[in-house]
């Protein structure tokens, strides 16, 4: 293979994952005139089409897909390799890109982050916050963060944090004027603020258990959010009950903005996991931020 065919493979690789010679342009520090003129002529050299470009984006034909297919796991594995070179340095470098939830991303990446990053200088984090069920391969992400239960099974997976809880809250100018739930049967009198989740489908259904019996609960009410901050801020003015994470409802409940309900419901269950692709040779950054997230009792 030709040093030129090399760097046109590369061209046409940051192309189509970008969609756009813009973007992949910048990405590569290159104008993109120069960088269209390389992609034609890898294109004419092996006499087809590998992209198919129209006004808006810019997609791969099946001709490109197949050519992906090979160069995107050998690029990741010689990217690999240079970033493991890191470990000869004196200081350990190189990016990690990882996806999470806002949640998770709140209260454990950014606290180790915190604290790791100071004494790593060449360590570069990049975070993307998707409530999603994100595929981090072909995202090219490094590693993602769900929830214990929801991790693949062909995944290395490493616990960042403790068990978690739901809790049902309303304000005490809601419960004033509606009765306190006992059973879940209880909320469909109540009005409810709904969250939307792209993994649900829809809204979410409200995932309730006691003493083995499990109960999944379609709420209603006037207002609905993505945002579970937003929609604390609904349940604290007064228009319903939500269901969020324990955690971020502790301060509000001790200083009574907001009153518990249906806690013997909401039992334990597994919290966050760091999750990557078992196959993919870790850096040493991605080694030392594995580290600082694993959790301990």
């Amino acid at each position: 293979m030709q040093r030129e065919d090399l760097a046109d493979l590369a061209a046409f690789l940051a192309v189509a994952e970008e969609r756009s010679f813009t973007r992949a342009a910048a990405k590569l520090g290159t104008s993109q005139s120069a960088l269209s003129h390389t992609v034609r002529r890898l294109e004419t050299r092996l006499g087809m089409r590998l992209l198919t470009r129209t006004t808006r984006s810019v997609v791969a034909t099946e001709a490109g897909e197949a050519l992906l297919g090979t160069l995107t796991p050998a690029f990741d594995s010689i990217q690999a390799q240079l970033a493991a070179l890191g470990a000869m340095r004196e200081r350990p470098a190189g990016s990690v890109r990882i996806t999470a939830s806002e949640h998770a991303a709140t209260t454990l990446l950014w606290p180790a982050l915190l604290r790791l990053l100071p004494a790593y200088p060449d360590i570069n984090v990049e975070l993307s916050i998707d409530s999603s069920l994100v595929d981090i391969v072909s995202g090219r992400f490094d590693a993602g963060v769900r929830l214990g239960e929801s991790v693949a099974g062909d995944m290395i997976a490493t616990r960042i944090g403790p068990n978690l809880r739901m809790a049902v809250v309303g304000s005490p100018a809601y419960f004033a004027s509606h009765p306190v739930p006992v059973i879940p049967q209880d909320l469909a009198g109540h009005r409810c603020i709904n969250l939307r989740l792209p993994t649900a489908g829809g809204f979410y259904a409200w995932e309730l258990e006691k003493d083995g019996r499990e109960v999944r609960v379609r709420v209603d009410g006037q207002l609905a959010y993505d945002n579970a901050a937003m929609l604390l801020r609904a349940a604290e003015a007064g228009f319903g009950l939500a269901f969020v994470m324990e955690d971020r409802v502790t301060e509000q409940i001790a200083g009574g903005t907001l009153v518990r309900a249906l806690e013997d419901w909401c039992p334990p269950f597994t919290g966050y996991h760091l999750y990557y692709p078992s196959r993919r040779q870790p850096t040493p950054a991605f080694a030392i931020l594995v580290e600082a997230l694993r959790y301990r009792d």
